[in-house]
């Protein structure tokens, strides 16, 4: 997995919770956005979700209830992540 020298030890340990095997189901939303803050650009909209644009894609992606992000959310981060470059 590449891990950009840029990136805080945090953000680092944040990138690899996603890229967990099994998935972890304990990765927090504001840790999520500081990296995404980090490696992209984010943006909130009106209806409350992020915007993120990141290696030429935008992802819309709408804040967990509680402060935890779903299954299905890291699924679409590592294949937004993986094609900017950050993933193995």
């Amino acid at each position: 997995m590449t891990k950009p020298q840029h990136l805080s030890s945090h953000h680092r340990n944040t990138l690899a919770k996603i890229f967990e095997h099994p998935v972890s189901h304990n990765i927090e939303w504001n840790d999520v956005v500081s990296l995404l803050e980090a490696v992209g650009t984010v943006s909130e909209r009106r209806d409350g979700k992020l915007e993120v644009r990141l290696g030429g894609e935008v992802e819309f992606i709408e804040p967990p209830a509680g402060k935890d992000i779903d299954a299905q959310t890291v699924v679409d981060l590592r294949r937004m992540l993986r094609t900017a470059g950050f993933g193995g």
